[in-house]
């Protein structure tokens, strides 16, 4: 089996594509023949070594394919079944992967297996953001930083979905475009203007009531200077580095306001939080109120290129891997 591998952190160059035993899986446990491998910011961190992993080690926690091989005891699956996971344990970017049946989901026929690595990990992301981080209710303003990225496109569209007014951030003017066409209410090219005073701008000073921050370190002051009294800061990323630590008075001053640093895995802890958030997320793009643009695909063996398209903010929409 081939799979990518690396035994010390670093830049896209020190993934390495290696031959491996094909696993074989145990009690409880499925093993998934990919048709597509999902790509997230998380795997740089672990890649990099911000998020540490024991080496030497494999990368990436979302895939989806067809159920081959079954262990003893598990009746959530059997042959033949189309299954996606994210957030399992550790080496996706391999042609094969064994997971718990208990934290793999089902994927209909509706959605295409591409399509299903492309969504899962950003689209329970999203609706756990949306609908149990903050309950967004219909006619809120909110902020989505990075928007024409995987987790940003699904954001802009599922907000618009709930009858929120989206005001999303981009890098450049072909971005901007893009979430446009997706339903964002406004714009802002954050390489060019004032995130914050444009913000005030458009909700007639009164900011927002959340804001998604996948950004991090570059991104803080502008969103903590968007909220609203008693806005909340969704800090859920740190594409550009670390955001520095929140004093506790510099919330109050600014507001009352909220900080928090929620991450998926909290949110999905049991097989029924998993199903429940896997089905929302498929039934919006069974539904077609929801489109997953793949922006781009590479070669298992080119896991060293998506890398690099993907920290230099090169990418729109979804990266996959195809073994």
């Amino acid at each position: 089996m081939r799979a990518i591998r690396f035994d010390r952190t670093g830049g896209p160059e020190v993934l390495q594509l290696a031959d491996l035993p094909t696993p074989v899986p145990g009690p409880g446990e499925i093993r998934i023949r990919h048709a597509a491998i999902g790509v997230n910011f998380i795997d740089t961190y672990h890649r990099s070594g911000l998020y540490p992993l024991s080496l030497p080690s494999g990368l990436g926690q979302e895939g989806a394919g067809v159920v081959d091989a079954v262990g003893e005891g598990v009746s959530r699956f059997k042959l033949g079944d189309r299954a996606a996971y994210a957030l399992a344990s550790i080496g996706a970017y391999a042609e094969a992967k064994v997971v718990r049946a208990g934290r793999a989901v089902h994927v209909p026929d509706s959605v295409g297996l591409d399509v299903a690595a492309a969504a899962l990990l950003k689209g329970m992301t999203a609706e756990f953001l949306l609908r149990r981080t903050y309950p967004v209710q219909a006619g809120q303003a909110l902020l989505v930083h990075a928007a024409a990225g995987g987790v940003g496109q699904i954001l802009v569209q599922w907000a618009k979905a709930l009858g929120a007014t989206v005001i999303a951030t981009v890098g450049s003017a072909e971005k901007a475009e893009r979430v446009r066409q997706l339903g964002a209410d406004h714009v802002i090219l954050y390489r060019d203007q004032d995130v914050a005073a444009e913000v005030r701008k458009i909700t007639a000073g009164a900011g927002v009531a959340v804001a998604y921050d996948s950004v991090g370190k570059d991104t803080f002051e502008g969103t903590l200077a968007s909220l609203a009294r008693r806005g909340l800061f969704v800090s859920f990323g740190n594409a550009s580095g670390p955001p520095p630590a929140v004093e506790g008075r510099r919330l109050s001053q600014a507001g009352s306001l909220f900080f928090t640093r929620p991450t998926l895995g909290d949110y999905i802890v049991t097989a029924e939080e998993l199903d429940a958030s896997a089905g929302a997320v498929f039934a919006m793009i069974g539904a077609g109120r929801l489109k997953i643009e793949i922006g781009q695909t590479f070669a298992l063996a080119d896991a060293r290129s998506a890398h690099e398209a993907l920290e230099s903010r090169a990418t729109i929409g979804a990266t996959l891997l195809i073994p």
